[in-house]
């Protein structure tokens, strides 16, 4: 089983375009899906951690109204299931720029980060202002300051030694990334993570990914060969 499964959420815009509504109750439902799934991942303890990439660091480009109503969807999606996480023993990771984010949605964090800190369930990472890039960047000027702080030389700075200083070192790297919605990319999510997760794709939109379309993803995901470089046996 992997230990990390990373979900893109895409396809929510057209889900509701094809049904004639309009792309915030695209949105609304895929909240729905995401909240399905995380109380299936944790009421099975199907795997140790889960990400969601909710907002991207790309996604302020869409139109201010859809972000407004996305913002507003994470901020109830965070306040209505703080309370379940705890109980669940859920921890919340936010991952991303978060001082950049409405002051709502960063009281909101804040609140259920410290009230989850020590759940010993579900690991559950949520991608909100994050990118990559931005992930990669940040590491490298965390190494700067600890150059100037610290006086670490470039020869100390491996691969190991870099990978704790993302973001993301608090999580293992993801064996498996799903994307939903017919595109075949991870659009700026996992970068360096992502060196070698499986990689998996459907065509389903995210409201219509379930339980059942998840186990699918980690059976194909437990057919494969992992070989990280070596010959395999």
């Amino acid at each position: 089983m992997p230990r990390h499964v990373a979900l893109i959420m895409d396809g929510n815009g057209r889900w509701a375009q094809r049904r004639g509504l309009p792309r915030r109750e695209g949105h609304r439902q895929g909240v729905k899906a995401a909240e399905r799934l995380v109380r299936f991942v944790a009421g099975e303890r199907l795997v140790p951690c889960l990400s969601l990439f909710a907002f991207s660091t790309e996604n302020w480009n869409r139109p201010q109204e859809e972000v407004q109503d996305l913002f507003d969807l994470l901020v109830r999606f965070i306040r209505e299931r703080g309370d379940e996480f705890v109980e669940q023993g859920i921890r919340l990771r936010v991952l991303g720029a978060v001082e950049a984010l409405p002051p709502s949605l960063q009281r909101a964090i804040a609140d259920v980060e410290e009230r989850s800190r020590r759940g010993d369930g579900l690991d559950l990472a949520v991608g909100i202002n994050f990118g990559g890039r931005w992930s990669i960047v940040e590491g490298a000027r965390r190494a700067m300051a600890l150059a100037r702080s610290d006086g670490l030389k470039p020869e100390d700075l491996n691969e190991s030694a870099f990978a704790r200083l993302l973001p993301t070192a608090e999580l293992p790297e993801p064996d498996l990334i799903v994307r939903t919605g017919e595109e075949k990319r991870i659009s700026n999510f996992y970068l360096w993570e992502a060196a070698y997760s499986e990689l998996y794709f459907t065509s389903l939109l995210w409201p219509d990914f379930d339980e059942e379309a998840l186990l699918a993803a980690i059976q194909d995901f437990q057919g494969r060969c992992r070989r990280f470089g070596r010959v395999p046996q």
